[in-house]
């Protein structure tokens, strides 16, 4: 019998390294008998005759922390990604997960390390160091014929099942519908049955800012292209962009703003999180005051050089200082935690980062109030900009929803609700949607489990080798993108690699590395993507915001691609709940294929990977997107055994005679 299990004896207390962010306490929000629930729930790891010792230690974290984490169970130090070979293991999936899971909590990945939280202020990889250390030992005794179902964290346990079915079939925070808001699901996280996985935090599949910076690269690009007039052969020499963040995701603003050629002016009130950035290359100056941030962005700008600047300080500050001083500012956007907007991922303007950990520990309802005050006068600022001749668009963080939250109705195209959208275009409906998931580009990656340099060098040159930069721009964008990816030195953590490509090219890229693999050439490889892609993620105010047949409020096609994933065989399959804009916003999933040279592997990529794009195609073709259509067609035309339905697409001014007719 398999002997799954926490130790008999209490692990020391471990010390916490200096230097490292912890996560603030956001309030505990259970009664007295919820917190009796959570005790019990929390204890249900733990051996029982090390309950009187360990239940005091775990309310008082529930009491100060808002949640119970475990601290005593998670090991000492920095948590690194080794080799997948210096892992146990009974399998190469089994090993091949703890790599990405590792990476997602190390030092140099997480946001706070010690709370399990990857990005996005609250996505955590698991929701405890109890959970974390019974996966380990679930993947350690993995084989090649059961499965590990994960829900919410919690290893339920593992199942018999078969080689091609998945190694790991995992779900976070998925909530009953009437439960399914913000207030439930704190209840829910603080008792210890939710997990706010984000994306890929939940999905063990991040891999640092790189997995952004691409597609951040395309917006700022095709933002360029589509708003300014920028010839598509040129970059954004001479071209200000202002944004806020620097944080998991966000932190990928700067290095893909001066990668696109132009000046960016990125807030941040977190320290910390400047002095990363900083460090790993990715940011090019830090300035103090708002004076010495545009002296040295309009001098760059003047003379076209391609920096970015850190500003230290609110972003509201520099919104006002450039409507003030009627400083041009061609490309905006924003990039704070609006999904987490009263938990800490916003930071209200007049309150330092410190004063605003403080206030929301101690006063959540005067912490909303200045939250509010601060996004109503932040939109105001950017409406202003925007009549001036700014391009600004919403970066799918719930920038826009926040506000209309916040009391601000104008944003609304109708001033009254959300159902017609925003004033300011989210960047998938103008930018991502129809130049890439309507084509079946999306966040590619990959992972060299070897953690071999040289393994990413080839991998990059045979990527390289699979694209033809003629088809179409994008096509050379992302020939352009590969080529020049080592010399921007866009690694932090494991060997890996992002790339937006399309259906055929992901398959084409696959069977290419598996072959790589087959004849040792490198090691073995972990594919996945970013769960924001072109079929992974139902979420009406960013993924799925250039659907306009009444289904972007519908969640069918992630659920869809998730079973789909399960039945195709791939090694890893997420399905959750929340993402970049919140809870009850969004329905996302993901996906992991291990490459290891099999011809079982090579099966489950032309059918699973090809799946996983072509069901987002289909779903966008259904809903008349006409390049989705266009990509629709030549599918069919290239397939045997599959075949998209084909809208047949109304005349519009049939409808209209028929609608002004009607009485």
């Amino acid at each position: 019998m398999l002997k799954i299990g926490l130790p008999d004896n209490l692990p020391e207390y471990p010390e916490f390294v200096k230097g490292i962010r912890r996560a603030p306490s956001r309030g505990m929000p259970l009664n007295k008998n919820q917190i009796k629930i959570a005790l019990k729930n929390a204890l249900r790891y733990i051996p029982k005759h090390l309950h009187n010792q360990i239940a005091p230690e775990f309310l008082e974290e529930l009491i100060t922390r808002g949640k119970i984490y475990g601290y005593r169970y998670r090991p000492y130090g920095d948590i690194k990604p080794k080799p997948v070979d210096q892992y146990e293991g009974k399998c190469l999936a089994g090993k091949a997960l703890q790599v990405m899971i590792d990476n997602n909590l190390s030092f140099d990945i997480a946001l706070y390390p010690y709370e399990l939280v990857t990005y996005g202020e609250t996505g955590q990889v698991m929701q405890n160091w109890m959970q974390y250390r019974l996966i380990k030992q679930y993947l350690e005794n993995l084989t090649e014929d059961q499965t590990l179902v994960i829900q919410s964290g919690h290893p339920l346990g593992l199942f018999l099942s078969k080689k091609d079915a998945p190694r790991v079939i995992s779900t976070n925070g998925l909530m009953v519908g009437m439960f399914d808001n913000p207030k439930d699901f704190a209840v829910a996280a603080a008792m210890g049955v939710a997990n706010y996985g984000q994306m890929t935090a939940g999905g063990w599949m991040y891999i640092g800012p790189q997995g952004i910076v691409h597609g951040t690269y395309i917006t700022l690009l095709n933002a360029g292209r589509l708003y300014l007039n920028v010839p598509a052969n040129t970059n954004l020499k001479g071209i200000l962009y202002l944004s806020s963040g620097l944080g998991g995701m966000s932190g990928a603003q700067a290095k893909a703003i001066e990668i696109a050629g132009g000046v960016g002016i990125i807030a941040e009130v977190d320290y910390s999180r400047i002095e990363t950035r900083y460090n790993q290359g990715w940011v090019s100056l830090i300035c103090k005051t708002v004076e010495e941030t545009f002296e040295t962005a309009l001098k760059a700008k003047k003379e076209g050089k391609a920096i970015s600047i850190a500003y230290f300080g609110n972003v509201v500050d520099l919104w006002e200082y450039v409507v003030n001083n009627n400083i041009r500012i061609e490309l905006a956007s924003d990039q704070t935690s609006c999904h987490a907007v009263y938990e800490g991922g916003y930071i209200p303007q007049g309150l330092k980062f410190e004063e605003a950990r403080e206030l929301l520990e101690k006063d959540q309802n005067k912490f909303k109030e200045y939250v509010d005050q601060s996004l109503k006068k932040q939109f105001k600022l950017i409406k202003e900009m925007v009549n001036r001749g700014t391009y600004f668009w919403d970066y799918g963080n719930s920038f826009m929803k926040a506000v209309f939250d916040a009391g601000e109705k104008s944003i609304a195209k109708n001033g009254i609700d959300t159902s017609e959208g925003f004033i300011f275009p989210s960047y998938v409906e103008h930018i991502m949607g129809p130049i890439c998931f309507d084509y079946g580009y999306g966040p590619f990656r990959w992972v060299c489990l070897s953690g071999k340099d040289e393994d990413l060098r080839k991998t990059d040159l045979a990527a390289m080798s699979c694209i033809d930069p003629n088809r179409r721009a994008q096509d050379r964008d992302n020939y352009n993108w590969i080529k020049d990816a080592e010399k921007n030195r866009l690694v932090v953590g494991t060997k890996a690699r992002i790339l937006y490509a399309d259906e055929e090219g992901r398959v084409k890229i696959a069977l290419k590395f598996n072959e790589m693999v087959k004849n040792k050439e490198v090691g073995p490889i972990m594919l996945g993507r970013d769960h924001h892609d072109v079929s992974g993620t139902d979420s009406p105010f960013r993924e799925t915001a250039n659907i306009y047949d009444g289904s972007n409020v519908m969640a069918e096609m992630a659920v869809h691609c998730f079973a789909g994933n399960c039945a195709r065989g791939m090694t890893l399959a997420v399905l959750s709940n929340g993402g970049g804009v919140g809870i009850g916003k969004s329905f996302n999933g993901g996906f992991g294929l291990l490459l290891d040279g099999s011809e079982e592997t090579d099966k489950i990529i032309k059918s699973a990977l090809s799946w996983d794009v072509i069901g987002g195609i289909a779903r966008r073709a259904w809903a008349r997107n006409e390049h989705a259509i266009e990509t629709a067609i030549n599918y069919n035309s290239r397939e045997i055994y599959s075949n998209i339905t084909i809208p047949q697409i109304a005349d519009d001014k049939l409808i209209d005679d028929i609608i002004g007719n009607f009485k």
